[in-house]
């Protein structure tokens, strides 16, 4: 398969995963609080994670990438999932 389409089909996937996302979160609010449920997404994420740069032997970031890293972080790991967490206790994942 060539670039081109191994890169179609790579975003396939994504976009497909990505879709249950908000179904997930919405059937998983209904049990857990969504502070909660975001520290365990983020605690299953770090250890995945860490385990994969451990596998694969990457190298620790520059110093200078560690600033930006912290607030990607902040927004990936922890404010889109706990808003979309505490969205989705009030409407359905279709109107989200």
């Amino acid at each position: 398969m060539d670039k081109t389409a191994s890169g179609w089909v790579n975003g396939f996937v994504g976009v497909l995963i990505f879709s249950g996302s908000l179904p997930a979160t919405r059937v998983a609010v209904a049990d857990f609080d969504p502070t909660f449920l975001t520290s365990a997404r983020a605690a299953i994420a770090g250890l995945l994670g860490l385990a994969m740069l451990a596998l694969f032997r990457q190298k620790r970031p520059e110093r200078g990438d560690l600033l930006s890293l912290a607030i990607v972080a902040l927004g990936v790991v922890v404010g889109f999932p706990l808003l979309t967490a505490l969205a989705l206790k009030h409407v359905t994942s279709a109107h989200s």
